[in-house]
């Protein structure tokens, strides 16, 4: 990255001179890189310059679109091992992981539209109608700083797709990887202004862009709470929206399931990305009788995650990405005591000689109340609930007994009985024991979870109006 202290608007880097954001590693906790803290008049240049590029390029040709994208592909698969390693240092992911989903999803994103867009159909006959799937307009994206550049590629990638024009704004904790995407795109043949990118703080350039009468669209990934101030802004001017935010995910055992695959499962899903996943199954609801043996899998488990740095090979479970999210989840656990708990593994402190950094010990809770805060809020960090319960419909109760409901789990024995209870559930996706995540299907959450969804078809329609020409 040569670009780290600069601005990208209107197909050009423009130089910095005013006020920088500190970038910290996450696991030494010093400072690693810093990037500007734009202000309002940047990000209104921005949504100038994509404002003014959108009429020509809602215009262009599928072949054109399909053209750029083979070029970001390229560029993506080019610097692969640098964007992992960018945003291993900025989120603390292990390396390899970071390789395969923080490199590779965007990679496969992409591809899946190079594979889609072909077969869609931006045109339909209805009756006497001709139904056409028109571009919104400017998109502004607001991105968050886990997964940062897949979750900059559900929305991006599609969008152009579209035929929309984008601005960008990335976390300012894991800016790193937006401005090597800005990088690649600038070495395609992207017309100016189609693609802008300003970092900043959200009360002044996220603020800026949700408001701005030019933005036609918010897609915006992160906390409920920001996603409520960006819906209450977006109605103001009636502005479309997509809003991908948190969850308290349920993985729910029934009697009948492999007690310790399930368990495995479970934790293997927690603790992915040391808990940073709004998807991450955060509770897992066990048979009361089967309970402590639950309890007992989930700490031999946790005990095989080493703790560590997360660019050495050996490293199974990395810190978190900043010292606030760290100290967050500290509270948590403190409370989770507070509380009643069963504190089964882990506890409020880093992991043996993990001093530096935003290090937080895999934690385990037995007997978990479903009411309990530790329960019932978002907690991002290495931290699972193990709730019991008596029969399967009080399993049911508890899995949809919060606010959230973007991702689930259930595990059975039985195929059917399993499919039968993940359609009770009230969340966006559910895991059938241990299936695997699909990229073509759609991706979203029901209630506080959010609005909208990403991947496939879905992703694509997200930033299409519906017009009809009665003929």
């Amino acid at each position: 990255m040569k670009n780290l202290s600069k601005l990208y608007i209107n197909g050009q880097w423009e130089d910095w001179s005013g006020d920088t954001l500190n970038v910290y590693e996450a696991a030494t906790g010093e400072v690693m890189a810093k990037v500007p803290a734009a202000g309002r008049s940047d990000m209104e240049r921005a949504i100038e310059a994509a404002h003014n590029a959108f009429e020509s390029w809602s215009e262009t040709s599928l072949d054109e679109r399909l053209k750029i994208l083979k070029q970001l592909l390229d560029g993506l698969k080019e610097r692969a091992p640098e964007i992992a390693e960018t945003v291993s240092r900025e989120v603390g992911m292990p390396a390899k992981l970071a390789g395969q989903i923080q490199a590779g999803m965007p990679i496969v994103t992409t591809k899946s539209y190079l594979e889609l867009l072909p077969e869609f159909q931006f045109s339909e006959q209805v009756g006497n109608s001709e139904v056409q799937y028109t571009p919104v307009g400017v998109v502004g994206c607001i991105t968050p700083w886990n997964y940062p550049l897949h979750q900059v590629m559900l929305k991006v990638v599609p969008a152009m797709a579209a035929g929309c024009t984008v601005v960008l704004k990335p976390s300012e904790i894991a800016p790193g990887s937006a401005f090597i995407l800005s990088e690649i795109l600038d070495a395609t043949d992207l017309p100016k202004g189609v693609f802008n990118m300003v970092c900043g703080l959200g009360q002044e350039v996220g603020d800026t862009l949700i408001k701005h009468p030019q933005v036609s669209m918010v897609s915006f990934t992160g906390s409920t709470r920001t996603g409520h101030l960006i819906a209450h802004a977006a109605a103001d001017d009636f502005k479309r929206y997509a809003l991908e935010m948190g969850g308290k995910s349920a993985s729910v055992v029934l009697p009948d399931a492999d007690l310790k695959a399930a368990v495995k499962g479970t934790i293997n899903n927690c603790l992915l990305n040391s808990g940073q996943t709004c998807t991450a199954l955060t509770r897992m609801l066990v048979p009361a009788e089967k309970h402590d043996e639950a309890c007992e899998l989930a700490a031999e488990a946790v005990a095989k995650m080493t703790p560590g740095n997360p660019l050495e090979e050996t490293t199974r479970l990395g810190p978190l990405a900043s010292a606030q999210q760290r100290d967050k989840v500290f509270e948590y656990i403190r409370l989770g005591i507070e509380e009643g708990a069963t504190l089964v593994a882990g506890g409020a402190e880093a992991p043996e000689g993990l001093d530096k950094g935003y290090f937080v010990k895999a934690t385990v809770f037995g007997n978990v109340k479903p009411d309990s805060r530790i329960a019932q809020e978002e907690i991002f960090g290495p931290v699972l609930c193990v709730i019991p319960y008596n029969d399967e419909a009080e399993a049911v109760k508890i899995a949809n007994g919060t606010a959230y409901g973007l991702s689930g789990a259930v595990w059975s024995g039985d195929a059917d009985k399993a499919k039968k209870i993940a359609g009770k559930l009230r969340t966006g996706q559910v895991f059938v024991n241990g299936g695997a995540f699909n990229p073509q299907a759609p991706f979203g959450g029901f209630g506080h979870s959010g609005v909208g969804r990403e991947f496939g078809k879905w992703g694509l329609e997200e930033f299409l109006e519906v017009r009809s020409l009665q003929l």
